[in-house]
């Protein structure tokens, strides 16, 4: 469902917002994994449930305040075991995204807290894909540094700019839908989002030969970053790369 349009918002959903969400062609929702003192914007399962069955998908996003990612490791580690947490009491599915938000306009000075956050949280994250939502300068910056695989970025503080790492994009905010108050966002692909529907046991041979295709598919885009002169072609090439490596369990 790439190139799609969804929406994120604080106040939970209910059963007819959802609904009206979807008829008006929005196929994703993005939502709050925070602890229970946060209730008042805490994504819930029967939320999480009420979307599936309007036909959307869930994102889910980390966030207690708007800069806590200065606070590298020690934040980041609080924060991936209270997601961790959130997660399972929602039966999130390992192998979809939790997203990290960076909601403010971080400065050079503050990327290496933010990866240090960003990897802590990783490390209490285990069968999760780790993701950042942040400002262009934010998103392309770890992006280069590998400090996470999925990347949302808002264009708050992007001066126009779109990185070609990002999975989705947040164009606009403090809107009105269905009498809610949300932010408009388009899928970019690989976006790590999930939904209530019973998760299909493991087949080997179809995992196999994804893996098989997928490292076909990384074999020429390596050959397109060697073969070309052109830097956004190769940054294009290696973060294609990299999704199909997340995506289907190949090592970087």
């Amino acid at each position: 469902m790439a190139n799609c349009k969804g929406i994120d918002c604080a106040v939970p959903l209910t059963a007819d917002k959802a609904k009206a969400m979807a008829a008006a062609g929005m196929k994703f929702v993005c939502r709050y994994l925070v602890p229970s003192q946060y209730a008042w914007k805490r994504l819930t399962r029967a939320e999480a449930e009420l979307i599936t069955a309007a036909g959307m998908k869930v994102v889910s996003v980390f966030q207690r305040g708007n800069n806590d990612a200065v606070g590298g490791e020690t934040n980041g580690t609080r924060d991936g075991k209270a997601a961790l947490q959130e997660a399972k009491t929602i039966s999130q599915p390992e192998g979809t995204a939790i997203y990290f938000a960076v909601d403010y306009d971080a400065q050079p000075a503050d990327f290496n807290a933010i990866e240090a956050y960003l990897r802590a949280a990783a490390k209490e994250l285990p069968g999760y894909l780790i993701g950042v939502y942040g400002s262009y300068a934010v998103v392309d910056e770890m992006a280069k540094r590998g400090a996470c695989s999925n990347f949302w970025q808002t264009y708050a503080w992007s001066k126009g700019r779109l990185s070609l790492a990002a999975n989705l994009h947040q164009y606009k905010n403090g809107q009105t839908l269905a009498g809610h108050t949300v932010d408009f966002n388009d899928s970019l692909g690989n976006e790590g989002w999930w939904d209530t529907h019973p998760q299909k046991g493991d087949n080997p041979v179809n995992n196999a030969i994804e893996k098989e295709a997928a490292k076909k598919v990384i074999a020429v885009l390596g050959a397109l970053y060697m073969a070309c002169d052109d830097v956004q072609v190769q940054e294009a090439a290696h973060y294609a790369a990299d999704a199909l490596r997340d995506a289907t369990g190949i090592s970087r």
